[in-house]
């Protein structure tokens, strides 16, 4: 963009510089004219002076060429109006225009610029006897105002004045407040009280104060307001002051082989001026690439996104440097910048594949031995060391299909380990070769696939060396068949080993090593074993019907091997099932007893078993088969509660058996656990927490306690000897009671048999039997006897009804003076008939 500015002293400058503006003027008349701007501004301005900023894009958008009318003053891009030279303007407006040109569109056009100088007023001041004002409630017109940042001066600065309609007739005083008066920033800014010029005193900064909101105010003389306090902003116009910053190190990273166009990653550069303008307009350029060859990266000017332009590749270069910058202005020559470095990081991925340093191997081990390493391989792997990406995986492809062969990886090498891990034997394999592969634990990356990568193999060939061995022990374990209960003293065949150089048994030596229940001895020669004990398959030595036995085989030179012999014992049925323990039933209960046998022979021999009772038992017992090990046996009704001993015969599948006696306690329970009985018959002593009654053994206690209490009661009134005399008071037939066997008082009541006493005894000594007061007894001098009065009833079972003492002995028998009986009598009667009582009662609590 061309910028056009006077070119002071010479004559030839002077020409040239008349001429140019003479074609400008010339182009003026045929410019388009924008939007007139009119500046006001101080009367007199020094060189280098911001005289205001026009907005050009409003004009002319793509204008490539700017230039003033006027050499007096210089046009930037942004549109800023600088002076030249000292200006000094009379009470005359001064214009000029600016000239825009779009060369490519072939188009111009003009801003007119129309500069206002303060005109000088004569003021009236307004006299005490002059009629007072009237306030007028007008509010002052906001008027626009600027200042420059970082003014470089002179100070004090006029910047704008204000004046009131007031000042046309009368004195105004002009007054401001707010920040930058009164307020912080202090003293930045003052107004003539005269004219209402504002000046600025010192330079502002925009980044700290962006703007100033002060208020005027117009006031008389004598104090009074003419006009209502005006609003005024003073904005702080920005000055291209600040250069672009970046805040931290920028470090980015990328997977190499990325296609073209990937976004790396984003640098952004900040600017404390003022935003949407063309100081903090920022254009980003890489400046340098380390290494500077090829160029793997490009970022966009404006967004600042870095996108890959070549895939990169980690293998020729794993880090990159660039050295971006940032220039405000739109990347303008003249615009500030600053330079930022960053990194980017080539990130591996697996598109490298390993090799071996060599083609083939060779290598060598002596036979049968075993857990040896014999060779290292050694592989080159371009990727990143210690990742997936490079750590190496062997794999065993041909030749090991016998599985004696092993190959590891050394953390530390990344090298291949090949081991053998079962012996070789010379004498049937002398040499072995095979074909080892390498890939990494990671898988090959798409775009690696894409171009064929496969894996790489190599040959490695195994010479086994001869070596003189001992005796050889195969197969390792050998299986005999043995009758189950074979006798003492019986040979068997043993272990044979052989020697592998003859391929024969001579010269060997056999012992045994182990034999736990010392079943065997064996010939030191042949290996042959001989049973020192009847073989027993219900061993518990015996598992699963074998019996283990080692041999140790042993050349001339000390040089030995091991076997297992293992004894496959056929079962015999020569254990007859048993019962395995006696059974507890419940009288209430639902089951019954559950028994369980057992067989200690194999399954042929075993279950399902038969459970037989004899004939004697069958009438007090009954039983049925619950499975093929067990049966439930039930009581019949008519068994009391007791301990049992039962017969039963158990037979197994092929009818061998015998009679076992099975211990039954039947027992009043509900549950067996409740049952406490022991074999003495008596209730086992428990504390009184864990008693529990049933309502049949309280109904037992209670029956029990009532017929003690009469055979107690009867012993107690044949056994006293006191006689007592019954003596009843007046009214003694009102009291006694009579036995009757009518519903209502009937013939029994008479006279007859009511005596009445006829001397006063103690009553506690009355004997009152159960039912009816039937007599009373007297005791004199040591000889006991007992009066019945007549009329006394008892009930004979074996007589079918009631009986008196007078039907016992006859009308008359037997009376002594008074209608009384003798003792003897009365004993004679009571007697059976009380033991009748006595068996009533006890079959009455029984049932």
């Amino acid at each position: 963009m061309l910028l056009m500015a006077p070119i002071p002293g010479g004559d030839l400058r002077s020409i040239l510089c008349r001429h140019l503006l003479f074609s400008l003027l010339v182009l003026c008349f045929f410019c388009e004219a924008c939007k007139k701007v009119i500046l006001k501004v101080p009367s007199h301005l020094q060189a280098d002076t911001l005289v205001g900023r026009v907005n050009l894009e409003e004009c002319l958008r793509s204008a490539d060429l700017i230039h003033s009318s006027d050499p007096d003053f210089r046009i930037l891009e942004d549109g800023s109006v600088y002076t030249t030279k000292d200006v000094g303007l009379s009470s005359e407006k001064r214009t000029f225009a600016i000239l825009l040109s779009d060369s490519q569109k072939q188009e111009q056009k003009k801003i007119e610029i129309a500069l206002l100088a303060p005109e000088k007023k004569i003021l009236m001041k307004r006299h005490t006897k002059e009629r007072a004002l009237k306030r007028t409630k007008r509010r002052w017109a906001p008027i626009p105002c600027s200042i420059m940042e970082n003014s470089l001066g002179p100070f004090p600065q006029q910047i704008q004045q204000i004046q009131s309609d007031s000042a046309q007739n009368y004195t105004i005083y002009y007054s401001i407040s707010g920040p930058g008066v009164d307020k912080e920033p202090f003293n930045l800014f003052y107004i003539d009280r005269d004219t209402g010029d504002i000046f600025c005193t010192r330079s502002v900064d925009r980044e700290t104060y962006d703007s100033f909101q002060i208020t005027g105010y117009a006031t008389t003389p004598d104090g009074y307001s003419t006009d209502l306090p005006l609003p005024l902003l003073i904005k702080v116009e920005d000055d291209n002051d600040n250069a672009p910053y970046f805040e931290d190190m920028i470090t980015f990273s990328v997977i190499e082989n990325c296609r073209v166009g990937t976004s790396v990653g984003q640098v952004v550069a900040k600017d404390r001026d003022e935003p949407e303008t063309l100081h903090t307009r920022l254009k980003y350029t890489i400046l340098k690439q380390i290494p500077a060859n090829p160029k793997h990266f490009a970022i966009h000017p404006e967004t600042g996104v870095i996108t890959t332009i070549l895939p990169p590749d980690r293998e020729t270069c794993p880090t990159y440097t660039l050295h971006v910058e940032a220039r405000d202005m739109a990347g303008q020559s003249f615009g500030l910048s600053n330079i930022a470095v960053l990194t980017i990081n080539i990130k591996d991925e697996n598109d490298n594949a390993p090799s071996f340093r060599k083609t083939s191997y060779v290598t060598e081990v002596e036979e049968n031995k075993i857990n040896l390493e014999i060779l290292r391989m050694d592989i080159e792997d371009k990727d990143l060391p210690n990742t997936p990406h490079s750590r190496a995986k062997y794999i065993i492809l041909k030749g090991n299909e016998n599985g004696q062969f092993q190959i590891t990886t050394d953390p530390n090498t990344n090298a291949g380990i090949l081991c053998v891990i079962k012996p070789l034997d010379y004498e049937t394999t002398r040499q072995v070769i095979l074909q080892v592969g390498v890939v990494n634990e990671a898988e090959f990356s798409k775009g690696t696939s894409s171009r064929g990568i496969t894996t790489c193999t190599t040959s490695v060939t195994v010479n086994v060396k001869n070596a003189d061995e001992g005796p050889e022990c195969q197969p390792p374990v050998t299986v005999i068949e043995a009758k189950d209960g074979m006798v003492s003293g019986k040979e068997i065949f043993g272990y044979k080993a052989r020697d592998p150089e003859t391929l024969s048994s001579e010269g060997l030596r056999y012992q045994k090593l182990t034999d736990e229940d010392n079943w065997f001895q064996i010939d030191e020669k042949t290996g042959n074993l001989k049973t020192t004990k009847v073989l027993d398959r219900e061993s518990t030595f015996v598992k699963n019907d074998q019996y283990n036995v080692t041999v140790l085989a042993m050349d001339s030179a000390g040089r030995s091997c091991t076997g297992t012999l293992v004894v496959r014992l056929e079962d015999d049925n020569d254990n007859k099932p048993i019962i395995k323990k006696n059974v507890t039933i419940c009288r209430h209960g639902d089951e019954g007893g559950i028994i369980e046998a057992v067989d200690h022979d194999g399954p042929t021999n075993g279950p399902p078993f038969d459970f037989v009772l004899d004939n004697q038992s069958n009438k007090f017992w009954t039983i049925r088969r619950r499975s093929d090990t067990s049966a439930v046996i039930h009581p019949k009704e008519d068994l009391r509660s007791n301990f049992y001993s039962v017969p039963i015969r158990v037979n197994d599948r092929h009818g061998f058996g015998e009679i076992t006696q099975l211990q039954v306690r039947l027992c009043d329970c509900t549950l067996p656990s409740d049952c406490k009985m022991i074999p003495s018959g008596r209730v086992r002593d428990v504390s009184p927490s864990n008693i529990h009654l049933g309502k049949w053994a309280i109904l037992a206690m209670v029956l029990g306690s009532a017929l003690l209490l009469c055979v107690l009661f009867a012993c107690f009134c044949v056994t006293t000897k006191k006689t007592v005399q019954k003596c009843f008071p007046e009214d003694i037939a009102q009291q006694n009671l009579i036995v009757s066997n009518t519903e209502a008082p009937g013939e029994e009541v008479m006279e007859a048999n009511i005596r009445l006493p006829t001397q006063t005894t103690n009553i506690s000594e009355q004997i009152i039997s159960t039912g009816t007061l039937g007599g009373q007894g007297t005791k004199t001098g040591g000889q006991q006897s007992f009066e019945m009065v007549k009329g006394y009833t008892l009930d004979s079972t074996k007589s079918g009804g009631h009986q008196t003492l007078e039907s016992y002995k006859g009308s008359g028998q037997g009376l002594v003076d008074n209608g009384r009986y003798a003792y003897t009598d009365w004993h004679s009667f009571t007697q059976p008939r009380l033991g009748e009582e006595s068996i009533r009662g006890h079959t009455l609590i029984k049932n």
